[in-house]
């Protein structure tokens, strides 16, 4: 388990899809974006492409709680929280930009 995915425990969910995001940060893990060209068969995305998830948000996002969103509409939110989970993980010290 990669320093990212363990510092996904405790931590707030960063997707935060109102009226499903349980805000309960004992649930959260690291939510995987699936970008085409780093994921595929038996290969996951790396970490840095993932967002602090609430269990709630991570069942939507994952597609198997359907609220009626659109898979482009799934995919920009889990994208947004990618993005501020990257802006948690520079504050935490777990990745650095030059």
């Amino acid at each position: 388990m990669s320093k990212i995915t363990q510092a996904a425990r405790g931590q707030p969910c960063q997707i935060r899809i109102m009226g499903v995001c349980n805000k309960n940060p004992e649930t959260t893990v690291l939510a995987h974006y699936r970008l085409t060209g780093t994921c595929g068969m038996g290969m996951k995305p790396p970490d840095y492409l993932g967002a602090f998830c609430c269990s709630a948000c991570h069942d939507v996002v994952d597609g198997r709680v359907d609220i009626g969103l659109s898979q482009d509409e799934r995919d920009l939110l889990l994208a947004e929280g990618v993005m501020r989970t990257l802006v948690l993980l520079e504050k935490m010290g777990l990745i650095h930009w030059e």
